[in-house]
């Protein structure tokens, strides 16, 4: 019996099901399933009653999952008083970021990691999904904050945030657009969009590229598809100015002066932010890392930068 069987048995029990406690642990159902049946057939026993409503516990399981819970508490214990010590002399971890990311975020997770790891500290380099993808193969990251989510099994990925974007427009245009629940996609037609280069993120721009076609929208910005903006404040503010162009952002968006809050009209003059009616975009950030990975801080923030886990 293994202490990742006690894991999952512990988590089965408290999440009241199989597939809850799947999507705790990041495991498929099946996989939780063969645990439970494994270790039923080690201790001779059934620990768990099925049923359409979860699971309960037996009296076996009831016993189990009293001792498990010392079990893992003890093992946690040890396992950081030592590995809490070697992060000590461990070097910082190396931690990639887009230019945009709400700005909470990060240094929450870090707060959390450091109440585990006091130790532990963080380098941050911001970089595009694709810089921080070469990165963390030549192994000069251990955790990439990056608008796409690798198909590659070597590397494992949680999601950290999800962004409705919302479009920034010349004051004039938006007067003439906006409706009472913001602007709908495809008044936008017409308008070129202040795009990112395609290369620093290719999935997420044919993802935006699609949807806006797909409203009518068909003119990238004057660099074309390959082309783009960076995505800087003060780019997106003077391209849509002149009510030729529309930005995307979410609305907590800041840039570089931070803009705090899109909605509550902290924008330049001439220029205002409007969500988008139906939500058609939303930009998600994923933490990616290298599947073969074992630094215990990295495992504490990628568990803190985990969306589906707060």
């Amino acid at each position: 019996m293994e202490i990742r069987e006690l894991r999952v048995f512990s988590a089965v029990a408290e999440e009241g099901s199989v597939s809850a406690a799947g999507r705790k642990l990041h495991l498929s159902q099946s996989a939780v399933s063969q645990t439970i049946q494994s270790l039923e057939r080690q201790l001779g026993v059934q620990l768990l009653i099925r049923g359409v409503g979860g699971v309960t516990l037996t009296g076996a399981g009831t016993v189990l999952l009293r001792e498990a819970r010392i079990l893992i508490t003890q093992f946690d214990r040890a396992l950081a008083a030592v590995t809490g010590q070697a992060a000590a002399s461990a070097a910082p971890l190396q931690v990639g970021v887009p230019l945009e990311l709400p700005p909470g975020l990060l240094p929450r997770a870090l707060a959390e990691m450091g109440a585990s790891f006091p130790q532990s500290r963080a380098d941050i380099r911001h970089a595009s999904s694709s810089a921080q993808l070469k990165a963390l193969e030549a192994g000069e990251l251990d955790l990439a904050l990056m608008r796409e989510r690798p198909a590659d099994p070597d590397y494992d990925a949680v999601l950290a945030v999800e962004e409705a974007l919302g479009v920034i427009l010349s004051a004039d245009r938006a007067a003439e657009l906006a409706g009472p629940t913001g602007v709908r996609l495809h008044q936008l037609a017409g308008l070129d969009w202040v795009a990112f280069a395609r290369s620093e993120a290719p999935c997420w721009h044919d993802q935006i590229s699609a949807t806006l076609r797909s409203h009518g929208i068909i003119r990238p910005g004057p660099e074309g598809e390959n082309g783009g903006y960076p995505l800087i404040a003060e780019v997106k503010l003077a391209s849509v100015a002149g009510g030729h162009a529309f930005a995307l952002a979410p609305p907590g968006w800041s840039g570089t002066p931070p803009v705090e809050d899109l909605r509550a009209g902290s924008l330049p003059g001439g220029v205002t932010w409007s969500p988008l009616v139906g939500n058609p975009l939303v930009r998600r950030t994923w933490a990616v890392w290298a599947a073969a990975a074992t630094r215990r801080d990295l495992a504490a923030l990628v568990a803190a930068l985990d969306l589906t886990a707060r």
